[in-house]
């Protein structure tokens, strides 16, 4: 696939980051404790997103939710350290891809090693902490999305198995922790409830499920996924004219709209085999992927014809580079798509929308 669209992706911006990547600092879990964890140093922790003080009690407990809006005063480090682990080694892995150059090999398993693997600083493979509110609850099913993050970083490391660097025992470490995972998210109370999520978080968990079962050969666990996107996230989430009401019903429903369609993308780009092909699969009534995209992309392409109230935070920041238009054009034999993509700025600046955009170097997926 790569090699038939050898001008897609741009050698020179690839280079640069990856450049910047090899001048990363140690990014380890354990560099930053959080406060008001119930877990160890371990153990990853994150406040719910849109959870602030209570300003009628004097101690700000519990927390009440203002839907929409970032509490900037959150507990971040954690998933900080996670976004910017999995984007220096998605950068070093594609430009090891381009160039050969055993440098960026070494310095991202380096980064693997000591994130997943080393006993003094790795990360456990759960997040029984994540997205807690204070007063409220030490974690929430809520928080897998935290690791949707955490997708790019298979596809990374399978870029990196011709390294000499990246040993057997690495390698096999770094299958054993995603698999541990898996098992943890699909096993526990907490990722249960966030796979039986109805709006995009629950599409979240199933690509997650999806990447780190293909990365550790869970042939079972992929096809659950594939049944659960005809028989659940489909009928369940889209609606004829193929918006998600879900998403549209939020305060920002531009952003969300999105989100779910990128992530929706990404699943038919993990699941799809030649013989069944979730590219093309539509419900009795028409639903499908193509008719997601028939909804969303004339409002990617004339953001001022958007029929909704602009989102309360972050409106400006979208369009972004999604690669559920590379994805998709590619899929679905639409230059239009590839165009779009291709028009759109790679490096955003607002991080919300940088944290909402779970694929950082495409180029991985279709090698």
């Amino acid at each position: 696939m790569l090699q038939k669209r050898p001008t897609l992706f741009d050698a020179e911006w690839i280079r640069k980051h990856g450049n910047a990547s090899l001048a990363a600092s140690p990014i380890h879990i354990t560099s930053a404790i959080a406060p008001q964890s119930e877990g160890g140093p371990h153990d990853y922790y994150s406040n719910g997103d849109y959870w602030w003080p209570n300003p009628a009690t004097a101690d700000g407990l519990p927390y009440i939710q203002r839907d929409g809006e970032s509490n900037p005063g959150n507990f971040n480090s954690h998933r900080m350290f996670l976004r910017s682990v999995r984007t220096h080694i998605a950068n070093l892995a594609a430009a090891y891809v381009i160039s050969g150059d055993e440098a960026y090999a070494e310095k991202a398993i380096q980064l693997l090693s000591e994130f997943f693997l080393d006993e003094e600083t790795k990360m456990n493979p759960h997040l029984l902490y994540a997205q807690a509110i204070p007063g409220i609850c030490s974690g929430r099913g809520i928080g897998v999305i935290d690791t949707l993050h955490l997708i790019d970083v298979p596809v990374a490391i399978e870029a990196l198995q011709v390294s000499p660097a990246m040993t057997k025992e690495i390698y096999l470490g770094l299958k054993q922790w995603f698999s541990d995972y898996l098992v943890w998210m699909s096993t526990h109370k907490n990722g249960i409830e966030e796979m039986n999520a109805s709006n995009n978080h629950g599409v979240c968990w199933f690509v997650q499920a999806a990447a780190f079962a293909r990365f550790t050969g869970n042939e079972e666990m992929l096809t659950f996924c594939r049944q659960r996107y005809k028989e659940s996230l489909l009928p369940d989430q889209m609606v004829q004219d193929g918006s998600f009401p879900r998403e549209l019903a939020r305060t920002k429903p531009y952003g969300y709209s999105i989100f779910v369609l990128d992530n929706m993308v990404t699943l038919c780009q993990l699941l799809s085999t030649p013989e069944d092909n979730l590219w093309h699969y539509e419900l009795p009534d028409g639903r499908g992927i193509a008719k997601g995209l028939s909804y969303l992309i004339p409002y990617m392409k004339e953001k001022d014809s958007w029929p909704y109230p602009p989102d309360v935070e972050h409106f400006d920041g979208w369009p972004a580079k999604v690669s559920l238009l590379l994805f998709a054009g590619i899929a679905l034999e639409r230059e239009d798509l590839i165009e779009l993509w291709t028009s759109l700025d790679p490096d955003p600046t607002d991080m919300e929308v940088r944290r909402n955009i779970a694929i950082r170097q495409p180029l991985l997926w279709l090698r």
